[in-house]
């Protein structure tokens, strides 16, 4: 063979091995999906971009989905198979659809992590064998109903003339553990049973609860004074909307919301205030970085994560809000 034979020999196992090296890259490339069921929602939407800086600090790709029902879910876990993803992390719009989910995952070999509501088997029992990370439901619930006892004892309310309006969604074990820990601060306080009125909304957004509270304010005029709680900002803001327009004045109503989303801050914001008092903030830096950070360590490195981690808040006023915001990291 010639020298030129030689040198085309040679580039074309040079080729070879570019070839075959670019291709053992593109299949190592980690992809994580991170699947929401509201991806509306200020909080996923943080929750999100906090997952994407821990995307681009350890170089791994993610794939954002919307998963507003079951048959979304299923899909998107399909569709993450094809992209040859090697996990995901879901806050799935039905903790009840854990068995389905956790098949899914198995079928497309992918690993699974759950963020913020947990999933349950068939019996309706925590499934405890899947990582997660969520806020400890009770003890954020707790700090509702501390901060409105507080402020109802500064306002000198005499609590048999308090209305308590329980924006419920019960079908969430999430949503009732946080408004069953704001009830037995209340209760224990001093509270009357029968003023703590439910008012279940269909959704978990503003309208529904709006929708909720209207109706039990307009049942029980004897109250001079309301409080209100639920599962989230919203569900606090369904209620104040609802207030005002039954004429009732900031002065007499004390509503306390979770999450310290956009909404809190919008509501803070306006020139006057109004019948929102506060929010629970609860970060969503570790729930949106850390989760994607340890989906990538045990991707990677076979490093499972902790199988419970649960995050607790803060409550944010009109008053604390920037400086409460700094020192969460945002």
């Amino acid at each position: 063979m010639n020298k030129c034979g030689h040198l085309r020999k040679a580039f074309l196992v040079l080729a070879l091995c570019a070839s075959s090296i670019a291709t053992s890259n593109a299949a190592t490339v980690v992809k994580i999906g991170f699947l929401v069921k509201q991806p509306e929602e200020s909080w996923f939407q943080d929750e999100w971009k906090f997952a994407d800086i821990a995307a681009k600090q350890k170089g791994f790709k993610l794939i954002k989905i919307g998963v507003p029902s079951g048959s979304d879910v299923l899909t998107a876990i399909d569709n993450l198979g094809s992209q040859q993803a090697q996990g995901f992390i879901i806050c799935a719009p039905d903790v009840k659809l854990g068995p389905a989910i956790i098949a899914k995952a198995k079928q497309n070999g992918l690993k699974l992590m759950t963020v913020d509501d947990r999933l349950v088997d068939g019996s309706g029992k925590e499934i405890s064998s899947i990582p997660h990370m969520g806020i400890s439901a009770s003890k954020i619930g707790e700090q509702v109903g501390e901060a409105i006892k507080q402020e109802m004892k500064k306002r000198g309310w005499k609590l048999g003339e308090v209305g308590a309006i329980r924006i419920a969604y019960d079908q969430l074990p999430t949503a009732q553990e946080r408004t069953n820990g704001a009830m037995k601060v209340l209760l224990q306080a001093g509270l009357p049973q029968k003023n703590i009125l439910n008012s279940p909304q269909t959704k978990t957004d503003t309208e529904a609860a709006f929708n909720a509270a209207n109706i039990t304010i307009t049942k029980n005029p004897q109250f001079k004074n309301w409080i209100a709680f639920g599962l989230n900002d919203e569900a606090v803001l369904g209620a104040v909307r609802a207030a005002e327009g039954r004429g009732i004045k900031p002065a007499n109503m004390i509503g306390v919301g979770i999450g310290g989303s956009q909404s809190a801050l919008n509501e803070f914001a306006k020139p006057n205030i109004t019948g929102f008092f506060g929010s629970v903030l609860i970060s969503p830096k570790r729930h949106g970085y850390e989760t994607a950070i340890n989906m990538y360590e045990w991707i990677s490195h076979n490093k499972p994560p902790p199988m419970l981690t649960l995050t607790s808040g803060a409550l944010m006023t009109r008053e604390n809000q920037k400086t409460l915001r700094r020192d969460m990291g945002f």
